[in-house]
């Protein structure tokens, strides 16, 4: 099966279509997958943050206090975690 995006993990392709419907495919395996609820981000504080680098560039976080103290959603440039609404790094104070 072709797929956009993929991995292989552990020696198994791991993949997400981009056409419609999205699939998840595992193994060449379309997986089951329900979006009936909102996505949930993990949450943060700019203290307790993961690596940006391990984490990897798009991956998306809620940082707690990352707009000067109020909440904010972050991405991973693949460096630094970023505010969502200005691009700028993100800062508890």
């Amino acid at each position: 099966m072709a797929f956009d995006d993929y991995k292989s993990i552990h020696g198994r392709e791991l993949g997400i279509t981009r056409s419609s419907p999205v699939k998840l495919v595992l193994g060449g395996i379309v997986q089951p997958h329900s979006f009936s609820d909102a996505p949930m981000a993990p949450w943060y504080t700019v203290a307790t943050a993961p690596s940006a680098a391990g984490a990897g560039a798009g991956a998306l976080i809620f940082v707690n206090d990352g707009a000067a103290g109020s909440p904010i959603l972050a991405f991973s440039d693949g460096a630094n975690w970023k505010r969502s609404d200005t691009g700028a790094i993100i800062a508890a104070a």
